[in-house]
């Protein structure tokens, strides 16, 4: 019954306009920001500061490390989400080069598993850069394989198996 009663009360709140004052500094008098969405409440450069400086700098270098890098729960050889399963067998259709890829198991480091998701801003785990740029998490990936638009992401990137192996080969061997 609680439950009820305060999601009742909450989309209730929801539902009308928010003419609040801000509680907290970040947040201008003025500003009408929903204060239950925590991303809101804080400037990326004001997010960053709690990152350390050393953490930063070791996630940069990782990311650095290949031209496609994927932060995942487990191994490639060993996933241990279905996400991050999910986020190797995409990349594998793909046919990413072994040579060019690098994966980091965040089960390993505490402070690189919340570290990564302050330093990309994204909230989930995997998540894949591609040239030192993040793409996305494992929804996204589907959803760019689906479409299309990973295979020529990789493909202009040049992070591609020799051979051409993947799905863009197989795609114009039919």
């Amino acid at each position: 019954m609680f439950q009820r009663s305060l999601f009742t009360a909450t989309l209730r709140q929801a539902a009308r306009p928010i003419a609040r004052q801000a509680t907290s500094p970040f947040i201008s008098r003025s500003s009408t920001t929903v204060l239950n969405n925590p991303s809101t409440l804080f400037t990326p450069s004001q997010q960053a500061r709690f990152l350390s400086a050393n953490t930063r700098q070791a996630i940069e270098k990782a990311v650095a490390s290949a031209p496609v890098v994927l932060f995942m729960k487990g191994t490639p050889e060993m996933p241990q989400c279905g996400f991050s399963r999910a986020s190797i067998q995409i990349l594998g259709l793909q046919g990413v080069d072994p040579e060019k890829f690098a994966a980091f198991n965040v089960l390993e480091d505490d402070e690189l598993r919340s570290g990564i998701k302050e330093f990309s801003d994204w909230p989930t785990i995997p998540q894949l850069y591609i040239d030192k740029e993040f793409v996305g998490g494992c929804d996204i990936l589907v959803s760019m394989h689906q479409d299309g638009s990973l295979a020529s992401m990789l493909e202009e990137k040049g992070v591609l198996a020799p051979g051409g192996g993947g799905a863009a080969a197989e795609e114009e061997a039919k």
